[in-house]
């Protein structure tokens, strides 16, 4: 299936990415840019930005969708990613910083003790940038959870991903009532904390599944949601199923954000999960809490 003319994108220059690879290869960081073949890499790194990935590169699951490495062996956490990550923010001078994980189902706590220790390392070292922290389901340990809350971040982001009847499909190992479980304890728990939430679509879901979604997002007092194309890594992974258009994109955010009263809905072809994440602090003057 070929992509329409609203999906291509320049290929990433070089010269203008070059000094946040080379500093993130300098650290040994990885990043989901990189690991999940993003289409925004050239633009986001052209920009100073990335969404670290911790805890990586390979992942416990292997979803059909996802172009990071499968890896379902114990490793140890490197005591030192968080330090290095910390060094990152202050030398990119990050005034907004995405973290997020592969998915460790092989630890007790799924990771959130790395996700805290990246938290303080961030506050330590740049005390004015805002923190978002896209974490994975962690196997439905709440204990866990209450664990990364406490760090404090400013945004919680956790992707609903799909639709629950494609659940099976492309998320064998998730569960759409358990992420939305997360998303309601977030909001009971940390009432002052920013909820973010994202999906792909094209994976054969229709658009009245998309609202429902939304709809259930919202119930669960989800203040941001992204939305965007799937676009298949290769062969060995799902198939495209349509290409959703640009006015349907629109027609997602207005339902979004006029008639159910998100904060924002970023919903386009391109957008990802951290798509012009930054644009949080100005979301977050506009509505204090």
């Amino acid at each position: 299936m070929l992509k329409p003319e609203w999906l291509r994108v320049k290929a990433p220059q070089p010269e203008r990415i070059g000094a946040v690879a080379d500093l993130l290869r300098d650290l040994h960081l990885n990043t989901v840019c990189q690991e999940a073949s993003c289409p925004n890499i050239g633009e986001c790194f052209a920009g100073g930005t990335a969404t670290f990935l911790i805890m990586g590169p390979g992942c416990t699951r292997a979803c059909p969708y996802c172009d990071i490495d499968f890896d379902k062996s114990v490793r140890e956490l490197d005591p030192s990613e968080p330090q290095r990550l910390g060094e990152a923010v202050t030398r990119l001078g990050l005034n907004h910083v995405v973290i997020t994980s592969v998915n460790r189902d092989d630890l007790d706590d799924g990771g959130a003790s790395q996700f805290v220790a990246c938290v303080e390392q961030v506050k330590q070292r740049s005390l004015l940038t805002t923190i978002e922290l896209l974490v994975p389901d962690l196997c439905g340990n709440w204990s866990a959870l209450s664990k990364v809350m406490q760090s404090a971040p400013h945004v919680l982001n956790h992707n609903i991903e799909t639709v629950p009847r494609m659940y099976q499909r492309a998320r064998p190992q998730g569960i759409y009532e358990r992420s939305l479980e997360l998303l309601k304890r977030v909001r009971d728990g940390w009432s002052k904390t920013y909820i973010k939430s994202g999906l792909m679509v094209g994976l054969g879901e229709t658009d009245h599944e998309v609202i429902k979604v939304l709809q259930d997002l919202r119930r669960h007092k989800v203040d941001i949601v992204t939305i965007g194309q799937y676009l298949s890594p290769g062969p060995k992974h799902l198939a495209v199923d349509r290409f959703v258009t640009p006015d349907q994109f629109e027609t997602y955010r207005r339902i979004g954000e006029e008639e159910l009263g998100f904060l924002q809905v970023i919903s386009s072809p391109l957008a990802r999960s951290s798509y012009h994440a930054g644009e949080v602090q100005r979301l977050m003057a506009n509505h204090p809490r």
